[in-house]
């Protein structure tokens, strides 16, 4: 599991100053897409018990793909160092399990609830190799946020943080959705074509800057009159704008100089 393919992995690369947030969806770096592993299409209930229960949900709707000891194999990336934060945020947005193969899983009602997702995450986690934990979100700056936002994220997110269409099928997700905790475990792990932003990039609190930001735009995404465009932007929609003025008058001064012509 591990997010804006979504394939959890240990993360193994640092962003630089610059890099696109992909929320992730989404979200960026593009790379080849490795094979996403069928799960069930249904999920199995387990029974309530701490390890018990994480263990007994693994071995129904993870094992087939990603092995008894998150090893990995053929149809599934090992999932061993993947770290908590990976493993809340792939199964918590819905991504994981998947009911088929797909390249991009896209977000949705969780399979578990929150207990069984609690549980999950702490058997994968046993299987060893360190990885991301699930961050603290703490309140940050909006300033500080939004000039992150524009710099590492805006450019595959949009401005407006809607999302946009990457390439070869990929998408940078829309973040209206995503809670604070999601947003910054996203920034963390980077799932999918999404870059990793370690603390060595970004800090704790520029973390929590970013995640303020991103959930001031759940407030923004009411349109506030006029055609919003596909929200675009307000560069781009100036652009269309301006457009069409221009194709109004130049219509005006045909229609003008036919009648005087006349």
């Amino acid at each position: 599991m591990a997010v804006w393919t979504y394939r959890w992995r240990p993360p193994a690369r640092a962003a630089t100053a610059g890099a696109v947030l992909a929320l992730a969806a989404g979200p960026a770096v593009l790379a080849a897409p490795a094979a996403v592993a069928p799960a069930p299409t249904s999920v199995a209930p387990a029974p309530t018990g701490g390890q018990d229960q994480g263990e007994n949900l693994y071995r129904q709707n993870c094992a087939s793909c990603h092995g008894d000891q998150g090893q990995g194999g053929p149809r599934g990336p090992s999932l061993i160092g993947v770290g908590a934060a990976s493993v809340d945020f792939q199964v918590g947005t819905g991504r994981m399990p998947i009911p088929h193969e797909m390249q991009q899983p896209r977000r949705g009602e969780p399979a578990f609830s929150a207990d069984e997702i609690a549980a999950l995450v702490e058997h994968v986690t046993s299987f060893g190799g360190g990885g991301p934990a699930i961050p603290q979100v703490e309140p940050g700056s909006l300033p500080t946020g939004r000039e992150l936002f524009a710099a590492n994220c805006a450019p595959c997110h949009g401005g407006t943080g809607a999302g946009t269409e990457l390439t070869n099928g990929w998408i940078a997700p829309p973040l209206y959705e995503a809670t604070p905790v999601q947003v910054a475990e996203a920034i963390r792990v980077g799932p999918g074509l999404m870059p990793v932003f370690p603390s060595q990039v970004f800090t704790d609190q520029q973390v929590n800057d970013l995640t303020a930001y991103v959930q001031s735009l759940r407030s923004e995404r009411l349109d506030r009159g006029g055609n919003p465009l596909g929200r675009l932007g307000p560069l781009a929609e100036g652009l269309v704008a301006w457009a069409v003025a221009l194709g109004l008058l130049v219509a005006a001064a045909r229609w003008l100089g036919r009648g005087a012509g006349e």
